[in-house]
């Protein structure tokens, strides 16, 4: 790895998934060598290639008409990257400075701690991570009846009963839009009062198709390769039941993976780093973000895919302009 930090790098990218590779593909493609460091497993339930490597069918990503795998299509992004000549490493941001360019990137695995991987410009691909129930057979039933994407996986639960735990107004878009497929669905929330907008609630309230249990949380998720059931814990009482569902949304909120950035990025009060109107730039010159990342909104492949392109035609364009 000693050779990543003996130059001073055109573009270093930060993260994998749709966003990070696109802009490692357009990059490569305008011979600007870039670096993208991938990450790596953690906790959180980040790994190399994103959100998508916790997916089993994709069917809505255009060009692939009998839908694809999602480990299957990060593994093509991959490798037209390499084909185009991104040069991939893995390792996680540990710090950065961007006070000055060329700026200073640390990563995680690094044998020399205290030496940077130095570049001109940065784009940061480091995604979101679902929050988590952390609940056991949570880890297991990801992608096998468990999900944290409604508008990704809804299709594949036609006519099931089917549960969405959280109290907010994406829990009630969730729950509200998967009744297009389901039979049924539940709406799980620990408290018995809602995050959500008033009008939200009532659009669930008057679904038939749409019922609640308050004051309850998943305790555990049944089944060993795909969903059976859910343990439910009464919060007031204590009390156990089981409910019957071949499907679970995950639906209490994302969290960007920012933290390295506070204090040198603009971010905004849930920590997507904030980007100009139009453009992937960040209030950094020479640093661009796309993906989940700066993305609170449609959380898509697609869209993710998208704007690595724009991040990629950006930091070109300041490339060719700022470094002689």
């Amino acid at each position: 790895m000693t050779d990543y930090f003996d130059k001073i790098h055109n573009v270093v990218i930060l993260g994998s998934g749709p966003a990070g590779y696109t802009a490692a593909i357009y990059t490569s493609r305008a011979t600007l060598d870039p670096l993208l460091i991938e990450g790596e497993a953690d906790p959180t339930g980040d790994q190399p290639g994103g959100q998508l490597m916790l997916t089993t069918d994709i069917e809505n990503y255009p060009g692939f008409p009998d839908g694809i795998e999602g480990a299957e299509l990060m593994a093509h992004f991959r490798a037209q990257a390499e084909r185009f000549g991104t040069t991939i490493i893995s390792g996680k941001a540990t710090g950065v400075d961007l006070s000055s360019s060329p700026f200073s990137i640390w990563i995680s695995d690094s044998d020399n701690i205290d030496k940077p991987i130095r570049s001109h410009s940065l784009i940061i691909a480091t995604g979101a991570h679902s929050l988590r129930l952390n609940v056991p057979g949570e880890e297991r039933l990801i992608g096998h009846g468990v999900s944290t994407c409604a508008t990704c996986d809804g299709f594949f639960f036609r006519d099931q009963n089917i549960a969405v735990v959280g109290g907010g107004d994406s829990a009630f878009e969730e729950a509200i839009f998967l009744t297009h497929f389901a039979r049924h669905v539940t709406i799980i929330h620990r408290r018995d009062e809602f995050r959500a907008s008033h009008i939200m609630v009532e659009r669930a309230r008057s679904n038939d198709k749409i019922s609640f249990l308050l004051s309850s949380r998943v305790v555990e998720i049944l089944g060993s390769t795909k969903v059976e059931g859910l343990k439910i814990e009464d919060v007031r009482t204590g009390a156990h039941s089981t409910l019957g569902v071949t499907g679970l949304f995950v639906a209490i909120g994302h969290e960007p993976n920012t933290s390295v950035f506070k204090g040198q990025l603009n971010l905004d009060g849930n920590g997507y780093i904030i980007t100009q109107p139009d453009s992937t730039k960040t209030n950094v010159h020479g640093v661009f973000a796309c993906g989940d990342v700066q993305d609170s909104i449609y959380r898509q492949a697609i869209t993710a895919a998208g704007s690595g392109c724009m991040a990629a035609l950006d930091a070109e364009h300041w490339i060719r302009e700022n470094v002689s």
